[in-house]
């Protein structure tokens, strides 16, 4: 199989051109011969993964690591189908139930089950194939953009709260896995990870200390600044909004040389950026000097303007945040460079200066082995298609490989991976945009079911439903019910936050008084699962929930206007999220009345039965 190229011991012989060269080489490569490093990663993976327990269970393998018995044999599955086994491996057990290698950790995913955070078990060895992955994006970047070595980039980064399962194990994000490993601590020195933020910074686990930080070494580095960026749109735009606030703080250290120890408490983190700060009173004013003026559009490229672009995630729901980051960085390319999720690392855009909405990845064969599970639409919906329970099922033989999905077909991920999921559902849907060489690029369309999402939090319609039966129990008393609701994702404010607008009928006598309806959104946050309680709570990334009260009769409109734009009336629902600029005008044009959340939803790390343990 085609290897990865490998990293210089050394900085002094690191040579930028010939490392790039190799990693472009590499790509090339593995794209040309798809198929056969498909075949090639599947028969390791079941060739070294043949004794655990979970494929024991589907002993008709009998040692074979074709694809033709593999498929014939091991079920198409979701999380809920393994959650058991998942559950036993945070319990304790040590036996090798998915995978040969010891579990070393759980990924917690941003989707969930039942409310809380999905565990996925990874090993050691997985770490390096993450490593990987990154290790290709800045070879290709440099591709199109010259000279990045010769700078640094302002990334804004961070550490996550991280909790211990009942038998020991950690469960935390991938990324705060990934920066907390040596394989990021420890990396070499290297002209592309060359970051103005320390790692004290980076793995300081206060989020006001660790922004505060972040921001203070970006701005005292700027003109060496040549990219900006975070992991998702969302969070960039928070570190601006942070600079908002703060900037008159962040230019007195900056003019005096001297970090506010008020502020800043971790002392690892003040030695760090101690280092790196400088008196500077004429950056000081030039900074003050432009965060003063009115207008912040382009304050990106003003504070930073040698940033050739900003590095974020912008697809699915992050998309939201485009008009945002343009005004922000003066219309600056928006580059996203890679696809990857708690499961596994996918794959990275070949073509990153391309337009927000033409991102297309190219699946890397060597990171695990690939199938797809064709989605159809009916009338512009899409119609997922379920596991079924039986083997024989047509539907579970429709899954085709890496190298024989169709252009323009959509498609839900399914994965087998090295730390041993096999034919697991990932829940992304895709849509073939080409080809590089033999490897399919895609296109990411969205996540299934998913109605709201702020920032890594996905809230789909049953949940938002049943959180919506909790909240109109406080209506019950003054005889008045929901009649209509919809909801949707306000950006325009920072944080962003969920809305929903709710037409209602008051039968009763006494009005409903503003508490009641602060209560309803209340109730509504501690209705929705762990990741938008912790966003809420914790991270402090998204805002408090918003109730707005619209006029009776506007849900009428709404339906009116959609049968204007060619919906059916006999097949008409009430959409439960909008995200059309003209609906959401409607509806904003018919409130009477707005309730926030008074206050954050509960949130503990890990998972309430683990709690409940203690």
């Amino acid at each position: 199989m085609p290897e990865a190229p490998k990293n210089s011991p050394k900085a002094n012989n690191f040579i930028v051109a010939e490392e790039n060269k190799k990693t472009l080489h590499f790509i090339e490569e593995v794209t040309t011969k798809a198929d056969e490093v498909q075949k090639r990663v599947l028969a390791e993976i079941l060739s070294r993964n043949s004794n655990v327990e979970y494929l024991k269970r589907y002993g008709n393998l009998n040692g074979n690591t074709d694809r033709e018995t593999f498929k014939k044999v091991m079920p198409v599955i979701t999380y809920e189908d393994i959650q058991h086994d998942i559950n036993r491996i945070a319990s304790g057990d040590k036996s090798p139930i998915f995978c040969s290698q010891p579990v070393s950790e759980f990924l917690t995913s941003s989707g969930t089950s039942g409310g809380e955070r999905k565990l996925m078990p990874t090993t050691e060895e997985e770490l390096g194939r993450r490593s990987l992955l990154y290790s290709l994006l800045m070879p290709v970047m440099s591709h199109f953009v010259p000279d990045l070595e010769t700078g640094k980039g302002m990334y804004f980064l961070f550490v996550k709260s991280e909790s211990k399962t009942p038998g020991g194990l950690l469960a935390r994000p991938v990324l705060t896995s990934y920066y907390k490993s040596p394989h990021f601590k420890n990396r070499r020195p290297d002209p592309y990870t060359n970051y103005t933020s320390p790692n004290e910074a980076i793995l300081c686990p206060d989020s006001y200390q660790s922004m505060y930080s972040q921001m203070l070494c970006g701005l005292s580095q700027n003109a060496q600044v040549l990219r900006v960026g975070a992991v998702f749109a969302s969070g960039f735009i928070r570190a601006i909004r942070f600079l908002e606030k703060h900037w008159s703080l962040l230019c007195s250290d900056i003019r005096s040389g001297i970090m506010n120890t008020e502020l800043i408490t971790d002392s690892s983190v003040r030695e760090a950026v101690m280092k790196i700060l400088k008196p500077d009173p004429d950056l000081a004013d030039f900074i003050e000097a432009e965060c003063s003026k009115k207008s912040w559009q382009g304050i990106i490229t003003r504070l930073w303007p040698n940033t050739k672009y900003v590095d974020v995630i912008v697809t699915g729901t992050m998309s939201q945040y485009i008009p945002t980051l343009d005004y922000y960085s003066n219309g600056l390319p928006l580059v996203c460079t890679m696809y990857a999720s708690s499961e596994c690392y996918f794959g990275v855009n070949l073509n990153p200066l391309c337009k927000p909405e033409d991102v297309a990845y190219t699946l890397i064969p060597t990171m695990c082995y690939f199938e797809f599970l064709p989605i159809h639409r009916n009338n512009g919906v899409m119609d997922s298609i379920s596991a079924p329970k039986s083997l024989n099922e047509k539907k579970q033989q429709t899954l085709v490989d890496l190298v024989d999905v169709k252009i323009g077909q959509e498609y839900e991920l399914v994965v087998t991976t090295y730390a041993g999921l096999y034919r697991y559902r990932v829940g992304d849907v895709l849509r073939v945009a080409g080809f590089k060489n033999n490897a399919p690029q895609f296109n990411f369309i969205c996540r299934k079911n998913v109605v709201l999402s702020i920032d890594s939090d996905k809230t789909d319609e049953v949940e938002l439903q049943n959180a919506m039966k909790n909240a109109v129990s406080h209506l019950m008393p003054f005889d008045a019910h929901v009649t209509e609701y919809t909801s949707y994702a306000d950006t325009t404010t920072i944080p962003g936050h969920y809305v929903l607008f709710w037409e209602i009928n008051v039968n009763g006598s006494t009005p409903v008084h503003p508490s009641v309806f602060e209560d309803c959104c209340l109730t509504i946050e501690e209705s929705l699962n762990s990741v938008y309680r912790q966003g809420r709570a914790s991270d402090k990334s998204i805002g408090p929930l918003e109730i707005r009260i619209v006029e009776v009769g506007t849900f009428d409109k709404l339906m009116d206007y959609a049968i204007s734009l060619g919906a059916s009336i006999n097949q008409y629902k009430t959409p439960r999220c909008v995200k059309f600029a003209p609906i959401i005008e409607l509806l904003n044009s018919r409130v009477m009345s707005k309730y926030f959340s008074p206050k954050c939803p509960k949130w503990t790390p890990g998972h309430k039965q683990w709690n409940n343990m203690n």
